[in-house]
């Protein structure tokens, strides 16, 4: 059901079920997947891709001109894949043609009211943002990753996937998979232990993980600690995975820190 106040492009291909609501506005040469919902008072930009089953709230932006001084209405894109949901007031923008021309968001994330997705983000699959929590342009953001509330991930950051914010974390460095990050500006504090059980990791790739956590972001021990875990590298692919991310990191990893009280 499309109502009568949306005002929806000629160009614009809509599944035959998707709905949407009073106000709306969908943008030129965008095209929305089955199932998809899109509340009152939302706005589609032009050259927005958003899949099935997804749902869009009020007052969200999603696929609008990126907030980049470069940016001179070149025809740049938004693509979305299925089952997100996108809250109240969220931001979402286009790419630029220096960045590659496209901000990427995966599957079945949860953005909550007010997030903010800068251009040429590459977002993936299963993601939580807390309220508030924004990335600057070129940020990367691995799987089932969550960020905290009011999270502030600075331009060109690598969040690894399965890792943590806590709430007001502000990272100005790249965070690991696996692990925890806290504080203004951020620490790296551990490994996401409780996201790793629910995850169905053994208890023996968290343990090694957390040996890895102290070699190679505590004691910083680089191409040495490297070494030091090929053992436990070829046992577990998380510590590979880990280890990996770290030499491959160009700004850096953020500096351990202590431990926070409430989380593990």
């Amino acid at each position: 059901m499309i109502h009568p106040t949306a005002i929806i492009d000629p160009s614009a291909q809509l599944h035959a079920d998707v709905q949407v609501g009073a106000y709306s506005i969908i943008g030129a040469r965008s095209e929305i997947g089955s199932g998809t919902r899109i509340r009152p008072h939302a706005v589609i930009g032009s050259d927005t891709r958003i899949g099935s089953d997804c749902e869009i709230f009020q007052f969200a932006s999603v696929g609008e001109d990126p907030q980049d001084l470069s940016y001179r209405g070149e025809q740049t894109r938004l693509e979305m894949g299925d089952r997100c949901v996108i809250r109240e007031g969220v931001t979402m923008s286009r790419g630029t043609e220096k960045g590659g021309g496209v901000t990427r968001i995966g599957s079945d994330g949860l953005f909550m009211a007010q997030v903010h997705v800068a251009h040429d983000c590459q977002v993936g699959n299963g993601v939580i943002f807390s309220n508030a929590a924004s990335l600057a342009g070129h940020c990367e953001i691995g799987d089932h990753a969550t960020l905290g509330g009011f999270s502030l991930i600075h331009q060109f950051s690598l969040i690894g996937r399965r890792a943590f914010t806590s709430m007001g974390a502000a990272l100005n460095r790249d965070l690991p998979p696996f692990c925890l990050a806290s504080g203004n500006y951020a620490r790296a504090i551990g490994i996401n232990k409780v996201g790793l059980r629910r995850a169905g990791i053994s208890a023996e790739a968290i343990q090694a993980l957390q040996h890895a956590f102290r070699v190679m972001v505590r004691q910083r021990q680089g191409s040495a600690g490297a070494a030091q875990l090929a053992p436990l590298m070829a046992q577990h692919p998380e510590v590979e995975e880990f280890v990996a991310f770290i030499q491959a990191s160009k700004r850096g990893v953020l500096r351990s820190g202590r431990q926070v009280t409430g989380i593990e």
